[in-house]
């Protein structure tokens, strides 16, 4: 009745300040004696204020119950944690007679009592932190999830974004080595989770950390840290930067061509957010970066190999197995030792430290990806094979070769003419596809058409040059004799 603050007031002036009597002022407002008191104490409503709580009989004994079930709750999983629905589903069948609604007021009460308390970080210059996120995108006009890479300055708050695939040894290099490329040095401290990318086994404080991430701490000679589990908000500012990246970079969901655009968009964000001062700091991210980079190591003189490497034989179909997925090499090479190099977005094959093939990485299941011209000196061989060839399947060539390959069968016979038009399709092994198309097409303006004719357009014309005594003026005073030709008549003479 009294929350009008204005008559609030009034009561106040006309006692306090005016003089008036205290009983004129409850006959001319109908107080009682308490409220006007409590107005006279109060410069504002102090309102109701309960000395005990409500009384809840029907939840007294089951608040232990509560509170020992929140409390093993902190041991799990939080998407496997209970809900105050659960709660009171579980307690129904422990005898609870009472309804949802003082149970979900009980848990928010409990939870608030044993919610932990944290103390503001300072952070020194040189420290960053890393993290993986999950984001949609639509990428060729399917909507699809993908993981990104979040690399954060603790000091200047400035961050490094890039799309992948899949979190996954060779992104978590990857993205590493970008992250460095793109600041220009290398922090003297990095803070992880327990990622078993990184960890192989918690120790008490100490971790046993895998031979990749050695590999790449090596390298860079920074020092790592880790959180301890579950305790992901010690890294909390790349934590901040991955829902901010999420929330800013990523919404509405972005369409884009391929992971390279993708990518491209995401450095070009994180560029523009460097120009963006956060609440408290002293300066914008772009200026305290360079605190950041002046405090860090310099990049190392070589960059960081960031593949998977792997050790297998090809088999008789000229396969490698790569991360449950084949790929092919050349035909010369079944049954021979090769090293795999899994990249990102290559995977790299090699024998005897010589490259013998290169493929975009399948990141897929149990696919196989063919390069036809990998199988051509075997069906060379084989020419009756070359319809089905499982490699040649999907292989799109420029017309002018399959008018050859029509010219061929014509002129020598379906086998031999598919086997000669084999023949031609192998200078692919060392000419590109359009150099090929350029001399076929020629070879195609002639009545009768051959692997050799093509190889003569192959190559350019030889240039000859005259022979000119300018250049060679030793030579002018040598007299060279006209032969006599009749000698030869002679000769001819002799054999008749």
């Amino acid at each position: 009745m009294y929350s009008d603050m204005k008559q609030w007031c009034e009561i106040r002036q006309k006692v306090l300040v005016e003089g008036r009597s205290k009983r004129s002022v409850l006959r001319e407002y109908g107080l009682h004696w308490s409220t006007l008191q409590k107005i006279l104490e109060h410069s504002v409503p102090p309102g109701y204020q309960s000395k005990e709580g409500r009384p809840k009989p029907k939840l007294g004994k089951y608040l232990d119950r509560i509170a020992q079930i929140l409390k093993e709750d902190k041991s799990v999983h939080k998407k496997q944690r209970h809900t105050a629905k659960r709660i009171w589903e579980r307690l129904k069948g422990e005898g609870f007679t009472g309804g949802y609604t003082i149970i979900k007021e009980a848990v928010a009460d409990l939870s608030r009592k044993q919610g932990e308390v944290f103390v503001p970080l300072k952070h020194e210059p040189g420290e960053a932190q890393v993290d993986f996120g999950e984001a949609l995108v639509k990428m060729a006009g399917v909507l699809r999830k993908f993981k990104f890479f979040v690399f954060s300055w603790a000091y200047s708050d400035a961050f490094f974004v890039q799309a992948f695939e899949r979190e996954c040894t060779e992104s978590f290099w990857e993205g590493h080595v970008r992250a460095f490329e793109y600041f220009g040095c290398v922090p003297k401290t990095i803070l992880y989770d327990n990622s078993r990318i990184a960890v192989i086994k918690i120790v008490g404080r100490e971790r046993d950390l895998t031979k990749g991430f050695l590999e790449l701490q090596s390298h860079y000679l920074f020092t790592s840290r880790f959180c301890q589990p579950r305790r992901g908000n010690e890294k909390g500012i790349v934590e901040g930067a991955v829902k901010y990246a999420r929330l800013n970079f990523m919404v509405p969901v972005p369409e884009m061509r391929d992971f390279d655009e993708l990518n491209k968009y995401l450095i070009w964000c994180c560029g523009h957010d460097q120009d963006r001062k956060v609440r408290g700091a002293k300066a914008t991210k772009v200026e305290l970066l360079k605190e950041d980079q002046e405090a860090s190591l310099a990049l190392a003189a070589s960059r960081f190999d960031a593949c998977r490497k792997q050790s297998t034989h090809a088999t008789s179909l000229s396969l490698v197995r790569f991360d449950d997925n084949d790929y092919s090499v050349p035909s010369r090479l079944a049954h021979y030792p090769i090293e795999i190099k899994g990249y990102v977005d290559q995977v790299r094959l090699f024998h005897q430290g010589e490259q013998i093939a290169e493929h975009s990485r399948i990141w897929e299941r149990q696919r196989v990806t063919y390069d036809p011209i990998h199988y051509l000196s075997v069906l060379e061989k084989k020419p009756g094979a070359f319809n089905q060839a499982m490699p040649l399947q999907e292989w799109e060539l420029p017309e002018p070769f399959f008018w050859i390959k029509g010219r061929l069968e014509e002129q020598n016979g379906i086998s031999e003419g598919t086997r000669e038009y084999i023949q031609v399709l192998r200078f692919l092994e060392n000419h590109s596809v359009p150099t090929v198309q350029r001399a076929i097409e020629k070879a195609l303006c002639c009545h009768w058409v051959s692997r050799d004719l093509v190889g003569q357009y192959l190559y350019p014309d030889p240039i000859i040059e005259t022979f000119c005594l300018d250049k060679h003026p030793h030579l002018r005073g040598v007299v060279v004799q006209k032969p006599n030709l009749s000698l030869y008549q002679q000769l001819i003479g002799e054999r008749s």
